[in-house]
């Protein structure tokens, strides 16, 4: 009877590790990763796989730029035209073509070359533009050059200033008296003085 009861009392003493703790939590599991189909399989309404060809180019973010490159080229000959470029020269090929049916909505007629030859024009007018600035600046160094050569003939020629003759005063002949004897002008030989002093006679 006790060998027994210690047989019993043995299993019902061993408690596994989830039933001594039964509100212990969960393993947290992520949610499912949900992969947004591409601009371009969305638009087309396909399955976008993993080995897209136009997912790297057309990010479902910007679903424009493959609606303008679909209405011009089509999604047909985008994708033959990527399969014929090496992988390194893709990203420039839709760039271009993106471009290029952006021009060709705006501008049915001329497309990208409307833009290219008004951007042309534009060049043309500023080069004119240009040209003639630069010939007003010739034209004013020309004139700027003839007027000093004009300024150093007239200084080479121009006669040396002469000084001018003495002038005889009252007060140059009471103040220095040798100028009157020094100026060859003045009335100085005998004649005159006689004919002076016969002046002078009283009648």
């Amino acid at each position: 009877m006790f060998k027994m009861e210690c047989r019993e009392a043995t299993p019902s003493a061993v408690a596994s590790p989830n039933s001594s703790n039964p509100t212990s939590p969960s393993t947290p599991t992520s949610p499912p990763l949900v992969i947004s189909p591409c601009a371009a399989c969305k638009i087309l309404r396909r399955r976008c796989g993993d080995k897209c060809m136009l997912a790297p180019y057309f990010p479902p973010t910007e679903p424009a730029k493959f609606t303008n490159a679909h209405r011009v080229f089509g999604a047909s000959n985008i994708i033959k035209f990527l399969q014929e470029l090496p992988e390194s020269q893709r990203a420039d090929a839709v760039s271009s073509m993106v471009y290029e049916a952006s021009a060709r909505i705006r501008d049915p007629v001329y497309g990208c070359a409307g833009a290219i030859c008004q951007l042309q024009k534009q060049v043309n007018e500023l080069q004119a533009q240009l040209a003639k600035a630069q010939a007003e600046v010739v034209n004013m160094q020309l004139q700027q050059a003839n007027l000093v050569g004009a300024l150093l003939c007239m200084e080479a020629t121009a006669p040396p200033p002469q000084p001018h003759p003495q002038q005889f005063t009252i007060d140059t002949f009471t103040c220095n008296p040798q100028s009157y004897h020094s100026n060859p002008g003045f009335i100085d030989d005998d004649d005159n003085n006689n004919n002076l002093v016969s002046l002078w006679e009283p009648l």
